[in-house]
């Protein structure tokens, strides 16, 4: 698959970052998307991306836009959903993909949890069909989950895999398709403890965040978990274990602190008030120390 044509479906948050990529990388792109509006932003959101990191404007002559997902496909040897995380609408829409797509093109869901093998319901060729969990934002955060069915995928996956690497990302290959994948299963479970030990009381939401940014945190992106217990010894980590696992949250279901919070209306900051407090200065000063710590740390690669 030298330079397959790609198809992205969605121009939306995780879309034009994809469609980006893929253009950086000198893959010719379709991107279809239903908001025309939407789809007239792209040129200008892409052009934004390349000027960030530094990236020739001619990226964005490499994209193409329509409407129509049965355009969008035609000739396509890989294509990526990015719509919203509605299992219907992903359903409706790989079934289009599949009607129209060239029978050995690679169809890849971007969805963050939602199982592959609930979004491939139905379809004829289920090979073909993959997961590709990109991060938010896609073109700053290298890592890619490549999320597999069943051993009839591997073919799918490894040539998925090579294109990826192609374009400077780092796929992982998840062998069993379960809701959230590896990475949100992992961040998931940190922010339910974390919930729990704010509505036991046992400290705000400030000091949650400052324990992780200023604690464990730190270290996080140069040493993963469990390459952490093998440094300072298994013995050591169950001796922790056989004390804490017993008293750590095993709520079944959404936290009702959670619940609560969102039941108000306090949905975080675009409402000026969630876990914290927030004025929209605050919110902004957070989004772009984050945006240029990733911006930092894309360039360093």
């Amino acid at each position: 698959m030298d330079k397959p044509q790609i198809a992205v479906i969605g121009a939306g948050l995780m879309g034009h970052g994809i469609a980006y990529l893929f253009a950086a990388g000198g893959y010719r792109v379709r991107v279809q998307d239903p908001v025309r509006e939407v789809l007239d932003q792209l040129p200008q959101r892409i052009g934004e991306i390349c000027d960030l990191l530094g990236t020739d404007r001619a990226t964005v002559e490499r994209v193409s836009t329509g409407p129509s997902i049965e355009w969008a496909v035609s000739g396509a040897g890989i294509v990526i959903e990015a719509a919203p995380e509605k299992l219907a609408l992903k359903q409706s829409i790989f079934a289009d993909r599949e009607r129209f797509a060239p029978r050995d093109a690679i169809l890849a869901s971007n969805t963050s949890a939602l199982p592959i093998t609930h979004i491939g319901a139905g379809l004829e060729n289920k090979d073909r069909v993959l997961g590709a969990h990109f991060w938010n934002p896609p073109h700053l955060v290298p890592l890619v989950e490549i999320v597999l069915m069943s051993e009839a995928n591997s073919p799918a996956a490894d040539r998925l895999a090579a294109v990826l690497r192609a374009i400077g990302r780092h796929p992982v290959f998840v062998h069993r398709d379960i809701p959230g994948f590896i990475g949100n299963r992992l961040q998931h479970a940190l922010k339910r403890e974390a919930i729990a030990l704010v509505a036991a009381d046992v400290c705000d939401a400030e000091t949650i965040d400052d324990v992780v940014k200023h604690g464990f945190g730190a270290r996080l992106g140069l040493l993963g978990p469990l390459e952490q217990s093998d440094l300072v010894g298994l013995d050591l980590t169950k001796n922790i274990h056989d004390t804490l696992m017993p008293d750590l949250d095993v709520t079944p279901q959404t936290h009702p602190y959670l619940e609560a919070l969102v039941g108000k209306g306090g949905l975080g900051m675009k409402t000026g008030k969630g876990f914290r407090r927030w004025t929209p200065e605050q919110a902004e000063e957070v989004r772009q120390r984050l945006r240029r710590a990733l911006v930092r740390s894309a360039a360093r690669r």
